[in-house]
């Protein structure tokens, strides 16, 4: 399957390899971040956006629609993460947590969703992380913003599956990269230890599941929620 894909976060980490994975495999890809990319394809465009700002983001999936004449995936990628006891977290944090890993979610599905209903079908999928269902101290907040992207690719799923629509969400365990490189490597370990398959994730892994929603066969599949390595409580 190929076509026009929105991935959020896409200038490093995670969603720099999810964009040239899906570049290499024929994909138009649109990509966003908060600061500038040096990723160079003829079929990538980058947008310099804060996934938080409603009026950024409809400018940016307004722009990819009208350029593509569509968009068949979104891949809502962009996330924070912090680890912090509960009475050491103050109000600011809790609020950039749940502004870029849940209204930034909400932001992109609400958008492109719109775009898709009007082509009677499109794919969906969220991210989640492996720190729900763990319960891991320190991370309350940051779970308890990963638990609302869950609760909204459930509901999504129900209210968007009548209009051809399916949406998903893929969970991993932590994978190296910026997004945890301040989280102490004793904690990383410990979480590690908790999985069915005792190993930090790779990117590989993740494409593998986003690969599978994406699948043309997968289009009774939605409002599931995939966690990585196996998760031993």
């Amino acid at each position: 399957m190929s076509g026009v894909m929105v991935i959020t976060g896409a200038r490093k980490g995670l969603g720099r390899h999810l964009a040239e994975h899906y570049l290499a495999r024929g994909w138009q890809v649109a990509g966003c971040s908060r600061g500038e990319s040096d990723l160079k394809n003829a079929a990538y465009t980058h947008f310099q956006a804060d996934a938080s700002d409603e009026a950024a983001v409809v400018r940016m999936v307004r722009a990819v629609a009208n350029t593509h004449g569509r968009i068949d995936a979104l891949l809502n990628n962009a996330g924070l993460a912090a680890m912090n006891h509960l009475l050491l977290t103050p109000q600011s944090a809790v609020r950039s947590l749940f502004d870029t890993n849940f209204l930034g979610t909400f932001l992109f599905l609400r958008e492109v969703a719109k775009v898709m209903v009007r082509q009677k079908q499109g794919r969906i999928v969220n991210f989640t992380s492996v720190a729900v269902p763990l319960d891991l101290e320190g991370e309350a907040v940051y779970a308890s913003s990963k638990a609302a992207v869950e609760s909204l690719t459930r509901i999504a799923a129900r209210e968007f599956g009548p209009l051809g629509l399916t949406v998903n969400a893929v969970g991993p365990t932590p994978v190296p990269t910026d997004l945890i490189k301040a989280v102490p490597a004793v904690k990383i370990a410990a979480l590690v230890a908790r999985q069915a398959i005792a190993r930090t994730g790779e990117p590989r892994d993740v494409a593998n599941v986003v690969d599978f929603f994406l699948n043309p066969q997968s289009d009774f599949i939605t409002g599931q929620i995939v966690y990585l390595g196996g998760i031993a409580n």
